[in-house]
């Protein structure tokens, strides 16, 4: 939904007069648009010099904070989906409501400051939000990567997953002196794994490989072997292409959930409350970002009216939503009845 920032010279000197040619020619009778007034504060701006530069400077900063803006939206629809979108707020109002009543902050934005200072508490803000909102979204990235790591392992291929799941307490010698090792082999690489494995380094004890589980396209074997040369046999395994797997064995045999299945349990729920926590402070950011957006678009609005009518402050603010399809037929009915003169931000 698009909105405009309109000011529009006063005809005959009255902003009563305006604002009834406005609604006559755009509201009323030709169904162009939804309009409401907007109350414009009379700010301090300094010299012509002063306000020259405040209308190059807001042109970028206003590219600036728009784009902010659009990151914590963006951010609310990743995480809640388009729908999200319709329940965000500003200042406790809906944002169209927020846009057609709007009032000027007074108390984080005074009066009697210069528009310069204003505009540089604005960007401050808006650096703030921006540098949370990359750690917050950074967070919520590790997490859900780690989860996605977690479930290719549970649920991939022998040659990826975690083993401790398919691997039970009885098929492990584990000994002073005895090591077991689990060997990822492919299925076309039994028969040669049955044929070497003992001659891939000395104290590995004969006959004692033993079929595990497989899946289609791996088979896990274990192998018995002397403690010390553990190191020696991973190296002569990996020359040959077999691949030695981790078993890190559960904390306690009558352990009922697998590691695995435990670390993922742990990890979804870590990643749900981060999801809650950055949608709770994404709905937050979005009001105190649009609020400041707002607050600048004003600002420039009067800036431009200034430049455009001169002083004291001439015109009439207005907040414009153009219909569907009726943009084009919308401008040119401004143009028409209030001249080029009209200013839209």
């Amino acid at each position: 939904m698009v909105y405009w920032l309109v000011s529009l010279p006063l005809l005959k000197g009255r902003r009563d007069h305006t604002w009834e040619l406005l609604q006559e020619k755009t509201s009323y009778g030709q169904q162009l648009s939804s309009n409401a007034k907007l109350e414009v504060p009379e700010l301090r701006v300094g010299t012509i010099d002063t306000l020259l530069q405040h209308s190059d400077d807001l042109a970028k900063m206003m590219i600036g904070t728009e784009v902010i803006v659009s990151k914590i939206r963006r951010t609310i629809t990743d995480i809640a989906g388009p729908g999200a979108l319709a329940t965000l707020k500003v200042e406790n109002l809906p944002v169209e409501s927020y846009l057609t009543r709007f009032r000027w902050d007074e108390p984080k934005f005074p009066l009697r400051r210069p528009v310069k200072e204003t505009l540089e508490k604005i960007t401050e803000i808006m650096a703030h939000l921006e540098d949370d909102l990359k750690v917050k979204v950074s967070e919520y990235n590790t997490v859900k990567g780690q989860i996605s790591a977690a479930l290719r392992k549970a649920g991939g291929s022998l040659a990826v997953r975690d083993i401790s799941a398919v691997v039970k307490p009885q098929q492990v010698v584990d000994s002073e002196n005895l090591a077991t090792l689990f060997v990822v082999v492919s299925k076309y690489g039994v028969k040669e794994w049955e044929s070497c494995y003992e001659k891939l380094c000395d104290f590995v004890v004969p006959r004692s490989s033993e079929h595990v589980t497989e899946d289609q396209d791996y088979v896990l074997m274990s192998v018995v072997l002397f403690r010390r040369v553990v190191d020696d046999f991973k190296t002569a395994a990996r020359v040959r292409g077999f691949q030695v797997k981790e078993y890190v064995p559960p904390a306690s045999e009558a352990a009922e959930v697998p590691p695995t299945e435990l670390s993922l349990n742990q990890l979804k729920a870590e990643g749900q409350a981060k999801q809650s926590a950055l949608e709770a402070w994404a709905r937050t950011a979005y009001g105190e970002a649009f609020g400041c957006y707002m607050h600048m678009s004003v600002i420039r609005l009067f800036v431009e009216s200034i430049l455009r009518y001169g002083l004291p402050p001439q015109f009439q603010a207005a907040v414009v939503r153009p219909l569907p399809k009726m943009e084009a037929r919308l401008r040119t009915a401004l143009a028409a009845n209030f001249g080029t003169g009209a200013s839209r931000c």
